[in-house]
């Protein structure tokens, strides 16, 4: 099987899936793409992969960052924070 005919069929699969399997299929592309250090087309997000990547960089710990943040934390500036 040639590679544009295996990514036809891949692109025919996911179109059948209910939303929540293709969430999961990103994700998973994803998790392969940072295991090979290839970058994300960041256009083509969606709502959870930003959510999920402003998570990860909030708490995210740096060497010399003595600070450690929990979601409560998170949530209390959230409350505090006038909309």
């Amino acid at each position: 099987m040639t590679t544009m005919t295996m990514r036809e069929q891949l692109y025919r699969q996911i179109d059948t899936l209910p939303d929540d399997i293709v969430e999961q299929i990103a994700d998973f592309a994803l998790f392969v793409m940072a295991r090979r250090q290839i970058a994300p087309a960041y256009e083509e997000w969606g709502d959870n992969q930003w959510q999920t990547f402003a998570l990860d960089q909030l708490f995210r710990e740096e060497e010399d960052d003595e600070v450690v943040y929990s979601l409560a934390d998170a949530q209390e500036v959230y409350r505090r924070t006038p909309v």
